[in-house]
């Protein structure tokens, strides 16, 4: 294979896992939870991060290990990625995020083809899911340029507290906004909601992208 493909495989493969993890530890949390959501949003969190950190660690090196077409936008508006690159790279996160969901629903042997019924819209929600992907964002940024060995953790650890400090539980992204909008388990978002987190998320990357050049000063290295 040709880079290029290589590393498409890689932000495939992992969107996929991470998806699976989402949607099927929020299955397994409801079950073992015995109807606490606190246990399930825990369980959730808890398993998103780890799978994150393995991941970022494994497959880093041979993609960037974005999964996650917010961060493609982000590393395009800088230059650091062709437009054509990002463009693929969000293509497969989003049929990548589609299949891990289904690979979800046939691990817990729930009917593959669902539609998610959790009602995630309002002021509050379009707030929340723009400071999620705002932090996601900047902390990628920031620790590529000051602690690139930190990176895998520092993402693990953004996103298992964002599941707890936003309204939203944090998607931060929207290939997985789009796949868990075909789920109907506790990880779900109903289809008719799913615009407005994408443009949640989009305007978190913008304004991550000004707050890291702020942060950077003026004639310092931005990346």
């Amino acid at each position: 294979m040709s880079t290029l493909p290589r590393r498409l495989l890689a932000e495939g493969l992992g969107t996929t896992l991470l998806l699976a993890t989402v949607v099927g530890s929020g299955v397994m949390g409801v079950a073992l939870g015995d109807g606490n959501d606190a246990v399930a949003l825990l369980a959730n969190a808890g398993a998103t991060a780890g799978m994150l950190y393995v991941l970022i660690t494994v497959l880093g090196p041979v993609s960037g290990a974005q999964f996650n077409p917010a961060v493609s936008l982000a590393m395009a508006l800088r230059g650091e990625q062709s437009v054509r690159d990002a463009v693929l790279y969000a293509a497969v996160h989003v049929l990548a995020a589609i299949v891990g969901v289904l690979l979800a629903h046939a691990m817990f042997d729930l009917p593959w083809l669902q539609s998610g019924m959790q009602v995630r819209t309002g002021t509050s929600q379009w707030l929340s899911e723009g400071v999620a992907t705002f932090g996601l964002v900047l902390t990628i940024l920031l620790g590529a340029t000051h602690r690139p060995a930190a990176l895998p953790a520092l993402v693990a650890s953004y996103i298992f507290a964002a599941y707890w400090f936003t309204a939203s539980t944090s998607f931060a992204n929207p290939a997985v906004t789009v796949a868990r909008s075909l789920t109907g388990t506790f990880a779900g978002i109903r289809p008719e909601d799913v615009a407005g987190f994408v443009l949640s998320q989009v305007a978190g990357v913008i304004v991550a992208l000004g707050a890291h050049r702020a942060l950077a000063g003026k004639g310092e290295p931005t990346g």
